[in-house]
């Protein structure tokens, strides 16, 4: 390994260099106007496990192409099959970037564009944590398989039946995902519980076009007014449970052995405050901060529209209102059943006068991997030499649906190895990526790939 971890030293340069090719292609999967970024990506994704001698092709799904490579000349030796996104989130609100979301720039020891974090950087540092063996020894000590999907960002709606199909194909005895982060710095992780998810859209129409609000207020129900009423209605304000009836029947509650590892974890509140930037953190009562983030379900608006939203006053009732709905699920909760209980309880707050839609747009189940598997305790070991630190077991409070059907579909756990920090602000503007984690999370690679070849 010294022959691998040396090479990896002295090929940074170039490492960065190829990070900021992927980052500054907006592949933003949520926007059709980025198509053929879209597939430029994937394109770069497949020239890139090319260039290190994987067989890879485009697989055509009907949506954005998977990327799928593989080397298998290690007979008699284990399959790695690693999992990775190059699709990213849109970069809105632009206005507050400090510097453009697709020209990655450095500032202090971090690269700041979009995709950065999550997940060019950390799929791209295992791509180069196999390379490194080829380049430096001749071949990995394992077979490798590479899934680089190109819909994550958007519920990756083609990528579990492009599963189910290639069973066989995608065969393995350990999958890697990176797509997760370290509890802090300092402190890497391996993370063994993923909440899920389901969102929904709730559409309100009125009149059948917008109204003078002097002509015509009072006189029809106003689908604004009406919305923020029935979003008031989705918590208790005492103790900010969820109100949709038989939302948490199924719900896993924490041990007390969890509950114990969580409360030793190097959590600090004020920081974690100073960082978002709130005076306070309210949220379900009997619960701390880093329980209700990653072992409790949760309701929250991601957006509302509605309205006039130019420059200045436009005095009307608004025709329609609608506001996007995203809850996260922990273990036992059914995404199809909690599907079904938000729509009878927001009809049965709607009134009649208001026409209601619904619109889903994904659903993913929680997910579960085992702590004391062997894999792990590699996990534990690769990690530990390629950050200098022991890792933490923690959850997260995101989703990575793709996890689930791996489990289900190749009966494989997946091992959840992050590379980011929690304050990469995924999602957000100014994502950033440490280039020393980027390095640290290439020698990881290459030191889960020495692992589990033996």
């Amino acid at each position: 390994m010294d022959k691998i971890i040396s090479h990896i030293d002295q090929n940074k340069a170039r490492y960065q260099k190829e990070l900021f090719e992927i980052l500054r292609i907006p592949s933003v999967s949520a926007n059709p106007d980025h198509k053929a970024d879209i597939r430029r990506a994937a394109e770069w994704t497949k020239a890139k496990l090319a260039s290190i001698g994987c067989t890879a092709r485009l697989c055509e799904t009907g949506g954005h192409p998977i990327v799928y490579g593989e080397w298998l000349n290690a007979p008699g030796k284990p399959t790695v099959l690693f999992y990775g996104h190059y699709d990213v989130q849109p970069p809105d609100p632009l206005d507050q970037w400090v510097t453009e979301p697709f020209e990655p720039t450095v500032r202090g020891e971090n690269v700041f564009a979009r995709g950065s974090a999550d997940d060019k950087g950390q799929y791209l540092a295992n791509i180069l944590g196999v390379e490194a063996f080829f380049q430096a020894s001749g071949a990995p000590p394992v077979n490798v398989k590479f899934l680089i999907e190109g819909e994550e960002e958007v519920a990756s709606d083609k990528l579990d039946k492009f599963i189910c199909d290639n069973v066989q194909l995608l065969k393995c005895d350990q999958i890697i995902v990176s797509d997760s982060a370290q509890f802090e710095r300092g402190y890497p992780a391996i993370c063994y519980g993923l909440r899920g998810i389901c969102y929904m859209e709730v559409f309100l129409r009125g009149p059948k076009a917008d109204l003078h609000s002097g002509e015509f207020g009072g006189a029809v129900k106003n689908p604004a007014n009406t919305l923020g009423y029935i979003i008031s209605q989705l918590h208790d304000q005492d103790t900010w449970k969820v109100k949709i009836p038989g939302f948490y029947d199924d719900v896993v509650e924490l041990t007390a052995g969890e509950r114990a590892e969580f409360a030793r974890l190097p959590f600090n509140e004020q920081k974690y405050k100073d960082h978002l930037g709130v005076p306070e953190m309210p949220g379900e009562k009997g619960f701390t901060i880093l329980e209700r983030v990653w072992a409790r379900p949760t309701c929250d608006v991601n957006g509302i529209k509605s309205g006039y939203q130019g420059v200045g006053s436009k005095t009307i009732i608004p025709a329609e209102a609608s506001a996007k709905i995203s809850m996260r699920l922990v273990p036992n909760q059914n995404p199809a059943k909690i599907q079904a209980a938000f729509e009878k309880y927001i009809r049965s707050l709607c009134p009649p006068s208001v026409q209601l839609r619904f619109e889903c747009y994904g659903k993913a189940k929680p997910v579960m991997v085992p702590t004391d598997s062997p894999a792990l305790s590699i996990a534990r070991a690769a990690l530990e030499k390629g950050f200098g630190a022991k890792p933490v077991l923690m959850r997260g409070g995101g989703s990575i649906p793709v996890v689930e059907t791996f489990q289900e579909q190749l009966g494989v756990a997946a091992l959840l190895v992050g590379y980011g920090l929690p304050d990469d602000n995924l999602h957000s503007p100014n994502e950033k990526f440490s280039l020393e984690d980027f390095h640290r999370g290439i020698k990881t690679a290459a030191y889960l790939v020495a692992e589990l070849g033996k």
